[in-house]
C-alpha cells in the first residue's frame, strides 16, 4: 500500500476509503454520543424503583421483578436490556438478569452502595440545567440559575427535597473514598483537623480513627450538621466537636484544615475567600488540605473532566489543575505544597502558608 494511502485505510472490498465513508462513520459515531445521555437515565430508573436489591439473591425474570418493583413489565425490560449493554446486568437464555459484578454497587444494602450517588447526580437539579450549557458558553449565568431563578444552594435553603438528594447522594459518593483519602496523607501524630463544610462527617470520622492522637471538628451548616455520625462511632469518642457557621465568613483554627469537593462548587474569588479564611485559622507550621480531583493534561478520560460540565452548568464552579490552585493559593496567602494522588479520583492538594 502507497504512504498517502496507508492513512487513509480501505473499504470492505480492499478499495480506499472515500470521504464520504468516513463522514459517514463520524455521523454514526456522534449520533450515539448524544443518545448516550440515556444510559443515565434507564440506571436513574433502575435506582428508583430499587430493581437491584431485587436481584441480590440471584437471576429474575422481568415479570418477578415487575411484580417486586410495582412497575410496568415490558418497560421495565426495555430498561435492564439498555443497561445489560453497558454491563450493569446480564440477560440469560431463559430471559433471566442477573446483576453483574459492576452493578453490585447499585444495591442499598451494600457497603458503599452508589444509589443515592446515583440518584442525586442524575436529579433534576444536575440534570437539567446540563441541557442548557450553551448558554454558559456566552458568558450568562449557570443553566440552574437561569432555570431555578437562584444559585444552587439559594435553591436547597428553600427546598427540602433537593436538600436531602443532594447531602445523602454526596455522603453515597464520598463514603467508599474517605478511608483511601486518609491514609494517603501523613497527618501529624497530635492537634486538631478540622473539616470544612464536611457534610456528615465520614471524612473526619475516618481521618480520626486513622490517627488515634488527633482531635477533629466538624465544621458547616446547623441543618446540615443535624445529620452527622461522629456519636455513633465509639472508636472517637471524645476526640470531636460540632461547630456551625458559614465558612464565608470565618474558619475555625486548626493544625490541619481539610477540605473535601468543596472548592470546585464557586467561583475563583469565592474560593480565595475560603482560602484567606482557612490562612488566617491556620496555627502555625499547619497544612490545608484541598481535597478535590486534580485535572490531569492530555486528551485521556478523566473524571474531573466530566465533573466539570456539571460544576459549569449547575454550580458555576470548576476543577482545576495544580496550576489553577497554586494561583488561588497564592492570592490567598498560601503556597502549593504538592499533589499527592490518592487510590481514588480526588488527590490531596497540600498548602502551606507562604
Amino acid at each position: 500500500m502507497r504512504q498517502d494511502e496507508a492513512g487513509r485505510g480501505t473499504g470492505t472490498a480492499g478499495a480506499p476509503e472515500t470521504e464520504s465513508n468516513r463522514l459517514r462513520r463520524s455521523a454514526a459515531f456522534l449520533i450515539d454520543e448524544a443518545l448516550g445521555f440515556l444510559h443515565p437515565a434507564a440506571l436513574r430508573a433502575a435506582a428508583e424503583i430499587g430493581v437491584a436489591d431485587h436481584l441480590a439473591d440471584g437471576p429474575r425474570t422481568p415479570a418477578q421483578l415487575a411484580v417486586a418493583t410495582g412497575v410496568d413489565e415490558r418497560g421495565l425490560y426495555r430498561v435492564l436490556r439498555l443497561l445489560a449493554t453497558r454491563g450493569i446486568v446480564e440477560e440469560d437464555a431463559r430471559g433471566e438478569f442477573t446483576l453483574t459484578e459492576t452493578g453490585q454497587a447499585l444495591r442499598s444494602d451494600v457497603p458503599g452502595s452508589a444509589r443515592s450517588a446515583v440518584q442525586m447526580i442524575t436529579d433534576r437539579s444536575m440534570w437539567q440545567p446540563a441541557g442548557e450549557l450553551a448558554g454558559c458558553l456566552s458568558g450568562q449565568l449557570p443553566a440552574f440559575d437561569v432555570m431555578f431563578g437562584m444559585p444552587f444552594f439559594d435553591h436547597f435553603a428553600r427546598d427540602e427535597r433537593t436538600a436531602a438528594v443532594f447531602h445523602v447522594g454526596m455522603a453515597a459518593m464520598s463514603d467508599p473514598e474517605n478511608a483511601v483519602i486518609a491514609a494517603a496523607y501523613d497527618f501529624p501524630a497530635a492537634g486538631t483537623v478540622v473539616d470544612v463544610g464536611g457534610g456528615h462527617g465520614g471524612l473526619l470520622q475516618e481521618t480520626l480513627r486513622q490517627n488515634p492522637g488527633l482531635e477533629g471538628v466538624l465544621y458547616d451548616r446547623a441543618h446540615v450538621l443535624a445529620g452527622h455520625r461522629l456519636a455513633d462511632d465509639p472508636e472517637i469518642a471524645g476526640r470531636w466537636a460540632l461547630e456551625d457557621g458559614d465558612f464565608f465568613t470565618a474558619v475555625p483554627a486548626g493544625d490541619v484544615i481539610m477540605m473535601k469537593r468543596i472548592t470546585h462548587d464557586w467561583y475563583d474569588d469565592d474560593c480565595v475567600t475560603l482560602l484567606t479564611h482557612c490562612r488566617r485559622s491556620l496555627r502555625p507550621g499547619g497544612r490545608v488540605l484541598v481535597l478535590d480531583a486534580v485535572v490531569p493534561p492530555g486528551n485521556a478520560p478523566h473524571q474531573s473532566k466530566t465533573l466539570d460540565i456539571m460544576m459549569m452548568a449547575s454550580l458555576g464552579g470548576r476543577e482545576r489543575t495544580a496550576s489553577d490552585f497554586a494561583e488561588l493559593f497564592e492570592a490567598a496567602g498560601l503556597k502549593l505544597a504538592r499533589v499527592i494522588p490518592t487510590d481514588s479520583v480526588l488527590s490531596v492538594v497540600e498548602a502551606v502558608a507562604a
